[in-house]
């Protein structure tokens, strides 16, 4: 038995998993509680299967660590012990819905930041992929460049501007703040009446409150990445 047995204790508070099977680490994850008897316990029981518990930990502490958070603190905020959220950073244990939404909540993020794998369809837009649609009231087309999956507020838009034809004239933004990069033509941008002529490689920075209108004067198509936060449509 020279080698280390590692062996998984089912407690209450979470699934530990220790090494030489310690008894003072058992004991304390008994006393470490899991969830509330109204927890979805079978929800949480497949997220167990697919997840490994050193996934949830090693995002936990990287971005802990990213916020220049404590352990003492952020267990703290988080309403559970500080050694048990050390024993989840570890990968020694597996924490609760409610364990890992409070630790969420601490943290300023969605459940689902711990919960979700890198994927290429979550974070990747291919160019093969682009697909542009149009209103009623422009001849300009728009396409989106950025994914509205995890609550995120920034968003981008190509936007392609026909010859000789103007933007539409009250765009339905919610954004605080916008940007226009001209990839390729001319634009002409106005804001507050006065007019300034952004050519391929020129961008512009405003606020979205400003009195605002488009024109490509050119005899050839115009293309522009439109970015605002939070989201245009």
């Amino acid at each position: 038995m020279g080698a280390a047995i590692a062996k998984r204790f089912q407690t209450e508070g979470a699934t530990v998993i220790a090494t030489g099977a310690n008894p003072e680490t058992l004991e304390k994850a008994k006393k470490e509680p899991w969830a509330s008897k109204s927890t979805s316990f079978s929800m949480f029981t497949e997220m167990k299967k697919n997840i490994p518990s050193a996934q949830f930990g090693g995002k936990i502490r990287a971005l802990r660590q990213r916020l220049k958070l404590t352990l003492d603190c952020t267990a703290r905020a988080a309403g559970i012990s500080k050694p048990f959220l050390s024993q989840i950073e570890r990968g020694l244990a597996m924490p609760s819905i409610a364990s890992l939404k409070g630790i969420a909540d601490a943290l300023g993020v969605a459940v689902q930041y711990f919960v979700d794998a890198p994927s290429e369809q979550k974070f990747v837009c291919r160019g093969e992929e682009v697909s542009f649609f149009e209103f009623a009231d422009t001849a300009n087309s728009f396409a989106r460049l950025t994914h509205k999956s995890g609550g995120r507020r920034l968003e981008a838009i190509l936007v392609r501007f026909p010859p000789y034809q103007s933007g539409p004239a009250d765009m339905p933004t919610s954004a605080e703040e916008e940007f226009l990069y001209v990839t390729s033509g001319e634009i002409s941008l106005t804001l507050e009446g006065k007019t300034f002529v952004l050519k391929t490689g020129d961008s512009a920075h405003y606020q979205s409150t400003l009195p605002q209108g488009w024109l490509n004067n050119q005899s050839t198509e115009a293309l522009a990445i439109w970015v605002g936060t939070p989201n245009l449509l």
